[in-house]
């Protein structure tokens, strides 16, 4: 049936541990509409869940997380002792998700006045809707729930659910679409009860899965990691992230040993190539395994034939991995396992390289090697279809995705007067990426004793000397290279975040570089908040546009990564500053984008209301902000690293953090710490590689 459109999600509170998430209202009850519910791998598995007390439901009083897949809601009933307005009792329900199970703990307490007994219910059904109905908004029919031994049973085909509740009387509709658990508890004055309910979900069609449980006596992910500062801000950011990072964390059934991170809930809770590449390479400085899992993750989908349906070619990089065993309500979507995109092939061998920077050790790289080649020849012999020197993109048939950049709306690639670009398009950020493949690859050719690096250098030569004479354009305020060049190759000049991306990626001269920082840290590019997506002066601007006006915390995060690494570091502490006051109005847990709203025109960044939160490149973006405020670089291959924080009160003044500790620092196999003293000046300890200072 029809639905209202796309849910929103700002107002909702997500629990999870990948592949299973809980979306509810703050009050914690979960109901049959937007996205809210259970949800496991592609699928709804659980609807509604709402909680009422002698018939009615608590009154909201406070909800919050506890961890990434823990979060308690604490209510008051509507019920009062005779002879006084006081609450004579409240309710608390405890929330927490492993990968197939959610467990809720609900504590039913009286106060002094409490009387009598009080009668808890929970009403609960599911729908089995698939991800691509729930954003699509539709209305999907209830599943039948049946009674069982164990207490509730429903499901579709390999997908079972079972919901047991000790103590519960456990009831059924007549026609199986609703069930109803009922508890009655005496409550004498002062005293309190504990009940319980537990959710299993079995689906052994499903493509992605949990990773690997730890072993005993193992941390847990990243539990080293933490900083410490007079400024809170980037220590809360960092906590919040490393928890939400490590729920996202899964593996695939193909390759059931490694682990990437899932893109984010609700929408994205699987293999996106792209996405994960970005956030295992913003997270090096944390170590470089979950790189590694990523890289071996991908190489085993990387393309082998020419498939036009899937955009399959040989060394292409996939874009998103599916199910195949569920239909939708609204027809075929993208093919299960999908290529369709121009960025990941280059990134995947720019995270290559950025891992063995950090300590990826060679035995991993070099049984990567010939994944490499074949992505490397991808961008020559199939990104390049018109043989200009460039990369370029276009959907040849019709009902994949039209922008298979980073920015893959319709509407994303724009000219300056709001017109919309015709295909093929050929992005600029896609050539930074090609470039610095090219580079990097030869690098590791050479370091690996293994021929063709001058080739790879020469074809980056080249790239950025077509890339030089195709897109630099000028307005007023000077030069900037444009957003791409359309299918006529005429420069679509909006004035875009995608420049950030060039920094660093050795496609762009110093004084080329200096001009895109210069522009990067313009008001109507920054927003105050982080980096917008497009100028303000821009026709098609819109702050609430999904790519031309938006805020994305990751893309922000990028641009601050390529500043750092062109030595602009006074525009990279700006943003960063910034990016971290929009962290604080979200409770920490930055989300996939928000309004590109000036920071002189609202006190805080209004949220975009579908946003995925968490997503794994947005947690991710603290990496980057670490990075920014230590100034570290990291070439364990060269036995040497380096640290240049920006000085306060410098020429790159704006550090705020300082002084600033971080803990949990890796590089190769060696554990760690660096910091800024009150004084600015950088230090590093457990670190055996050679230190040099800016």
């Amino acid at each position: 049936m029809p639905g209202e459109g796309q849910p929103w999600l700002h107002e909702l509170i997500t629990v999870l541990s990948a592949p299973t998430m809980a979306l509810s209202e703050q009050s914690g009850q979960m109901r049959r509409s937007g996205a809210q519910g259970v949800l496991h791998a592609h699928s709804r598995v659980l609807s509604q869940a709402v909680l009422e007390i002698d018939g009615a439901e608590p009154f909201p009083a406070r909800s919050g997380l506890l961890s990434a897949s823990t979060a308690l809601f604490a209510s008051i009933p509507r019920r009062t002792a005779d002879d006084s307005v006081d609450p004579a009792v409240w309710v608390e329900r405890q929330r927490t998700v492993s990968a197939g199970l959610l467990a809720e703990l609900v504590r039913v307490t009286g106060g002094p006045r409490a009387r009598g007994d009080v009668r808890v219910t929970l009403r609960v059904a599911a729908d089995l809707a698939v991800l691509p109905d729930i954003k699509s908004g539709l209305t999907c029919p209830l599943a039948t729930i049946t009674a069982a031994n164990s207490g509730l049973e429903w499901g579709a085909g390999a997908l079972r659910v079972t919901l047991s509740a000790p103590g519960a009387v456990l009831t059924v509709a007549g026609d199986g679409g609703e069930a109803q658990l009922t508890w009655l508890v005496r409550l004498p004055g002062g005293s309190g009860r504990e009940l319980g309910w537990q959710l299993v979900v079995r689906d052994s069609t499903a493509v992605v899965t949990a990773a690997p449980a730890l072993r005993a006596g193992q941390d847990r992910p990243w539990a080293r990691v933490r900083a410490e500062s007079a400024d809170s801000r980037l220590p809360r950011l960092l906590g919040r992230s490393i928890e939400d990072l490590a729920a996202l964390r899964m593996t695939t059934a193909r390759v059931p040993g490694e682990v990437f991170l899932g893109a984010g809930t609700p929408w994205f809770l699987t293999l996106f190539g792209r996405d994960s590449i970005w956030a295992a390479r913003l997270l090096l400085p944390f170590g470089w395994q979950l790189a590694s899992g990523t890289l071996a993750t991908l190489a085993a989908f990387q393309g082998r034939r020419i498939d036009r349906r899937t955009g399959e070619a040989p060394g292409k990089i996939p874009h998103e991995l599916q199910p195949t065993s569920r239909a939708t309500a609204h027809g075929e979507g993208l093919p299960a396992l999908y290529y369709g995109t121009i960025d990941a092939t280059a990134l995947w061998v720019c995270l290559l390289h950025d891992a063995w920077r950090w300590g990826m050790p060679d035995a991993v790289v070099r049984a990567l090697l010939p994944c490499m080649k074949g992505a490397l020849e991808w961008m020559r012999e199939h990104g390049d279809a018109d043989g200009d020197g460039l990369l370029e993109y276009r959907d040849e048939t019709g009902t994949g995705l039209a922008n298979q950049g980073w920015k893959d709306s319709r509407d994303a690639i724009r000219f300056s007067d709001g017109r919309i670009a015709s295909p093929p398009v050929t992005l600029c950020e896609v050539q930074g990426y090609a470039h610095e493949a090219a580079t990097a690859g030869a690098s590791l050719l050479d370091a690996f004793g293994e021929p063709g690096a001058a080739q790879w250098r020469a074809w980056a030569g080249r790239l950025a000397d077509a890339f030089r004479s195709s897109f630099w354009v000028r307005d007023p305020d000077g030069d900037y290279p444009a957003l791409a060049l359309d299918g006529q190759k005429r420069k679509v000049d909006a004035l875009t975040s995608n420049i950030g991306h060039l920094l660093g990626t050795g496609l762009l001269s110093r004084e080329e570089e200096s001009l895109v920082a210069d522009r990067l840290g313009r008001p109507d590019l920054n927003s105050g908040f982080g980096l917008r997506t497009m100028s303000a002066d821009c026709r098609g601007y819109s702050p609430l546009s999904y790519h031309c006006g938006s805020v994305w915390s990751h893309d922000t995060a990028i641009a601050i990564g390529g500043l750092i690494r062109s030595g602009q570091f006074a525009a990279a502490v700006s943003l960063a500053d910034g990016l971290l006051d929009a962290a604080e109005t979200f409770e920490w847990r930055l989300p996939e984008l928000f309004s590109g709203r000036a920071r002189t025109e609202t006190a805080w960044p209004t949220p975009y209301p579908p946003s995925c939160r968490p997503q794994a490149w947005a947690a991710a973006a603290a990496g980057a902000i670490i990075l920014a405020y230590l100034g570290l670089e990291v070439d364990v291959p060269a036995l040497s690293a380096r640290l240049a924080p920006p000085r306060a009160g410098g020429p790159d003044c704006g550090l705020r953090p300082a002084p600033l500790r971080v803990d949990g620092l890796v590089a190769g196999h060696e554990t760690f710490s660096a910091g800024i003293d009150a004084d600015g000046s950088g230090y590093v300890s457990g670190l055996s590689l050679a230190l040099a200072s800016r």
